[in-house]
Order: C-alpha cells, then sequence, then structure tokens
C-alpha cells in the first residue's frame, strides 16, 4: 500500500522554511526602478482606458520583467541593459562557499536563462554541479539523478522548477535554494520535497531567496493579505492576476 506525504510526515526529519533576503546593488536598482516606473505608468493608465480584464496581458508582462531582473537584468535581453550585477547569483555563491559546508544542495529557478548564469559562475569556482531542464530527456534525467545521489563529488544540482518539481527522488540533499517565488506555494512545496521524502535521513533547509522592496517581496505580502489568494486557488500567473484590483497593480509596481 502507498502512504501519502501527511501520513509519513511524522517518520520524515524537520524541514525548515526561510527567507533569504537579497539587496540589490546601486545599478540592478536603477535597471528594477527604471522598469518598474514604466509599467506602472503604462498599466495604471491602460486599466483606466480598458479596465482590468483588458490590462491582464500587460500586467502578466510587467511582473515577468520585475521579476526576471530581481534575478538578474541579464534575463529582460535589453540591449540598453549593460549590468550584469545579480544580488541573488552573488549571495547563492556565498552560501555555496561559506554556509552549506559539506551538505549537498538542489537549486530551483523558473528561468533557465537564470541557471545558465549560475551554471557559469559554479564552473569559475569549480563546484561541481549537475543541471537538468525540461529539454533533458527521460533517460538522462535518470542518469543525472543517479549520478547526484550516488557521487560525493557533486555539490549541486541545478533545476528548473517545471521540469523538476515532481518525479525525482534526491534525498542525498538537504538543502535547498528556490532562486525566484512561485505563483503557487504548492509548486516550491514540490520542488522541496524532492529531497524531503520517504528516505531523507537529514534535517531539510529550504531557503526562498526575496529581493527587498520589490515585487517579489509585494506578492508574499499580497499572498498573506488575499486570503483569496491561498494555496488552493493560485495555480499560474493568470489566476493570480484574476485576483487583483487596481489598488494592487498600484501596490505592486510602486
Amino acid at each position: 500500500m502507498r502512504r501519502t506525504k501527511e501520513l509519513v510526515a511524522t517518520d520524515l526529519p524537520d524541514k525548515t522554511e526561510t527567507i533569504l533576503w537579497c539587496e540589490m546593488g546601486k545599478e540592478q536598482r536603477a535597471v528594477y526602478d527604471e522598469y518598474k516606473n514604466y509599467y506602472r505608468h503604462q498599466l495604471l493608465d491602460k486599466i483606466e482606458e480598458s479596465g482590468m480584464g483588458n490590462a491582464a496581458m500587460y500586467i502578466l508582462e510587467g511582473l515577468m520583467r520585475l521579476r526576471q531582473i530581481c534575478d538578474s537584468p541579464v534575463l529582460v535581453k535589453d540591449e540598453e541593459v549593460t549590468t550584469t550585477a545579480s544580488t541573488k547569483v552573488e549571495e547563492l555563491l556565498r552560501e555555496v562557499l561559506e554556509n552549506t559546508g559539506d551538505h549537498k544542495l538542489l537549486i530551483f529557478s523558473q528561468f533557465t536563462e537564470m541557471l545558465a548564469l549560475v551554471k557559469e559562475v559554479f564552473i569559475q569556482h569549480k563546484i561541481q554541479h549537475l543541471y537538468l531542464d525540461g529539454s533533458t530527456p527521460a533517460a538522462r534525467r535518470k542518469e543525472l539523478v543517479d549520478e547526484f545521489q550516488n557521487s560525493k563529488n557533486i555539490k549541486a544540482f541545478l533545476i528548473s522548477l517545471k521540469a523538476g518539481g515532481v518525479g525525482l527522488n534526491l534525498t542525498s540533499a538537504d538543502y535547498v535554494y528556490l532562486i525566484d517565488p512561485w505563483w503557487n506555494p504548492a509548486v516550491e512545496d514540490q520542488a522541496i520535497d524532492r529531497t524531503h521524502r520517504i528516505g531523507q535521513t537529514q534535517k531539510v533547509f529550504a531557503y526562498k531567496m526575496i529581493c527587498k522592496d520589490t515585487v517579489e517581496e509585494k506578492i508574499l505580502q499580497l499572498q498573506q493579505k488575499k486570503k483569496a489568494l491561498s494555496k488552493e486557488l493560485i495555480s499560474e500567473e493568470k489566476s493570480f492576476v484574476k485576483k487583483l484590483t487596481k489598488d494592487d497593480i498600484a501596490f505592486l509596481f510602486s
């Protein structure tokens, strides 16, 4: 008989979830503020002219751009944006080099471009790692999982959130880093549960990387404020936007 996660939860080691606050540097903040001010002006005018329903696509675009900049301005692919500064890459590297010791870790991001930036830095610092995203064939996925589980030399596993949120057993890791917050907290829970599952013998530490004073922090605040924006109701970006008011938009882009 199969037992659900709830039934076996008492058999598992503790799991601690913590927000890892990241403070943008001057260059990254300047890019963020420029995009934020642009979208705020455009969106509030659009909502005023044609209503929330007709502005939904633009709201999603604006939210995605700001979330990408929180990861790294490189992700927006704007020729006028020349800075490559990323507080999250710097903070993640510091965590790996200074705080994780001999522990193995899983690193998740929605954006494969962000994982590519992390991968590049890991190569520079000779941090042994593996990589998996939606384009990885099923047979190769199994090989990567086996290698990560059995190799003492592999420190980190970089995984795209959609590709690695389910179906992977990675209990040799006990540290998890979620580089960018997902709309549905249940998806984040599924990612963390790649290691917090039957077979895990160590306490699991999960870190959600959030840039202070940005849309990432404001999304968390809105989720806490609006009971309707619960785990059960937020399934994707569109569901999130449907629950928003004009005042919420002004808040997110403030």
